[in-house]
C-alpha cells in the first residue's frame, strides 16, 4: 500500500470491516488562531455524546475567535472511511478528520506530524499504550492525535448470575469495583470450562466467528495470549509455528460450545445475544450492557465489564482506538492543533467519557480512573475495569505486530476467523496453515 493512496484492493478490504493544567500552544503565533476550521468527527451512537464534543469544540472557538464548522461522519455504510478515501484523493475537504485504527499509517504521507501536540500532551496525561504508538506514530513522526471519543477495549461482559449459576465464578470478586483485579485463576483454561459449563446450562458464550471487527478483535487477543503472530514485526512469514498450532487447537474446543450460527455473526449479532438474554458472556465495549440498561433492564443489572483470561504468553485484550488527523493539505494547521490540544485536556476528556456514558476510552495512562467508571450502573461499578485502570492487562489489536500495511490485511480480511473455521470444520491443521501462508504472501505483495 503506498502511503497517501490506497490501492483497490485495500480500499474494499478495509470498507468491508467497518464496523489539570491547560498548555500553551506554541504553534499559536497571534493571541488566537483566527480564520476558519472544519472538523469531520465521528458520529457517537450514545445519545448526547455529540452535543458534548459540540460544546467543547464552541468553547474553543469563542475564546479563539475561530469560525467551525463540524460534520459528524457515520461509520454506517463506511462513510467515515469514504470520507478519508475521498479528501485524500481530492486533497481538499476538513482541516480534521477522525481516523479509526489503520488510517493514519495509510495516509501517513498526507497527515501533517503532530509531534507538537501529542509530545507535551504525554507529560501532561501520562504515556499512551503499545498499540496507540503501533497505529498513531511511524518512525519519529506522530501521525495523529489519540482521540477519547470512540476509542474502545472489547473486553468481557459477564452475566454475574449465570456465570456464579453455571460457571462458579464470582466475577465481581475476580474484578472488585474499586479495587485492583484478583484474576491469577481467570486462565484460558477456565475461560474454556466457563464456555463449557454455561453452554450446558443453555446460557452460551456469545463470540462471534464472523468477518467483521467485533469477531476478529477478539481472536486476535486470544491467539496473542498464545504468543501467536502470523507475521512478526520485521515482516516475515511466523504462521507455521506451534504457538499459531495452539491457537487453532484452543479455538476447535471452544468453537464447540459456542452458538452454532457464530461463523455468521456480524459486529450487531454478540450485542443481540447478550440483551435476548440468550448469554452468558459477550467481547464488547458497554454498548449491549447500555442498550440494555434500556430495552432489558434486568439483563443489565447483571452485567459486568472485566479483563481478558490471562494465556501462556500474558492477558491481553482488544484495544480499537481512534485518532483526529490533520491533513497537510489544511489550511489552518495552527488552529488544528490548539483545538485538539484543548479537546485532549484532562477536564474536556473527563466530560467527553461522562458524556458516552463511559464507552469512550482516553488513551492516556493518568486518564483510566475519571468517576464515570466507578459511578455508572445499575449494577454500580460496573464499568470500574473497563478502561484498565491497573494494567492488569496488555491493550492489543489483532494482526500485530505486523508491519501495519500488512496487519491491515490479515484484519480486514478475517484471516485469523477463517483459519480458525477451517480448522473446526475439518480441515488439516497444516493445510489451513499453508492457505493462510498463501493469504499473507498475496497481502505482502501488494
Amino acid at each position: 500500500m503506498s502511503r497517501g493512496k490506497l490501492s483497490r484492493r485495500q480500499f474494499v478490504a478495509a470498507t468491508a470491516m467497518s464496523s489539570a493544567a491547560l498548555i500553551s500552544a506554541p504553534y499559536i503565533r497571534t493571541a488566537h488562531a483566527a480564520g476558519k476550521l472544519t472538523m469531520g468527527f465521528w458520529d457517537h451512537w450514545v445519545p448526547g455524546a455529540n452535543k458534548a464534543s459540540t460544546e467543547l469544540v464552541n468553547e474553543w472557538a469563542d475564546k479563539e475567535k475561530v469560525e467551525v464548522s463540524i460534520d459528524y461522519i457515520t461509520t454506517q455504510g463506511s462513510k467515515l472511511l469514504l470520507t478519508i478515501a475521498a479528501e485524500s484523493q481530492a486533497k481538499a475537504g476538513h482541516d480534521i478528520l477522525a481516523m479509526a485504527t489503520w488510517w493514519p499509517h495509510a495516509q501517513a504521507d498526507l497527515l501533517e506530524p503532530m509531534n507538537d501536540v501529542v509530545e507535551p500532551l504525554i507529560k501532561l496525561n501520562g504515556e499512551v499504550n503499545g498499540t496507540v504508538k503501533y497505529l498513531g506514530n511511524a518512525g519519529d513522526k506522530w501521525l495523529a492525535v489519540p482521540a477519547c471519543i470512540g476509542s474502545q477495549i472489547k473486553g468481557p461482559c459477564s452475566r454475574i448470575d449465570l456465570m456464579k449459576k453455571f460457571a462458579n465464578i464470582d466475577v465481581q470478586e475476580m474484578y472488585p469495583a474499586g479495587a485492583p483485579p484478583k484474576a491469577e485463576n481467570w486462565t484460558m483454561d477456565t475461560f474454556l470450562k466457563a464456555a463449557e459449563a454455561c453452554n450446558k446450562g443453555g446460557f452460551p458464550f456469545g463470540i462471534g466467528l464472523g468477518q467483521t471487527a467485533d469477531s476478529v478483535d477478539t481472536a486476535g487477543a486470544i491467539f496473542q495470549s498464545f504468543g501467536a503472530e502470523l507475521v512478526d514485526a520485521k515482516g516475515n512469514l511466523a504462521v507455521k509455528t506451534d504457538a499459531v498450532r495452539q491457537a487453532l487447537e484452543y479455538y476447535k474446543r471452544l468453537i464447540a460450545f459456542l452458538p452454532p450460527e457464530v461463523a455468521a455473526w456480524d459486529d450487531a449479532s454478540n450485542n443481540k445475544w447478550l440483551i435476548s438474554g440468550k448469554g452468558a458472556l459477550i467481547m464488547n465495549p458497554p454498548s449491549a450492557w447500555a442498550v440494555a440498561k434500556r430495552d432489558a433492564p434486568a439483563v443489565a443489572e447483571q452485567c459486568w465489564s472485566h479483563g481478558f483470561p490471562v494465556g501462556p504468553k500474558g492477558r491481553f485484550a482488544p484495544f480499537v482506538p481512534f485518532f483526529w488527523g490533520v491533513w497537510n493539505f489544511s489550511k489552518n494547521k495552527e488552529a488544528a492543533k490548539s483545538l485538539l490540544m484543548h479537546l485532549s485536556q484532562p477536564a474536556s476528556v473527563e466530560k467527553l467519557v461522562a458524556a458516552s456514558g463511559g464507552y469512550d476510552l482516553p488513551a492516556f495512562e493518568k486518564l483510566t480512573t475519571l468517576k464515570t467508571w466507578a459511578e455508572e450502573g445499575p449494577p454500580k461499578g460496573t464499568l470500574y475495569h473497563y478502561p484498565n485502570p491497573y494494567n492488569h492487562q496488555i491493550l492489543s489489536i489483532a494482526a500485530s505486530p505486523a508491519p501495519p500495511k500488512i496487519a491491515q490485511q490479515i484484519y480486514a480480511g478475517a484471516t485469523l476467523t477463517k483459519m480458525c473455521l477451517r480448522y473446526y470444520q475439518g480441515e488439516a491443521m497444516e493445510k489451513t496453515l499453508a492457505w493462510a501462508e498463501g493469504e499473507l504472501e498475496g497481502f505482502m505483495r501488494s
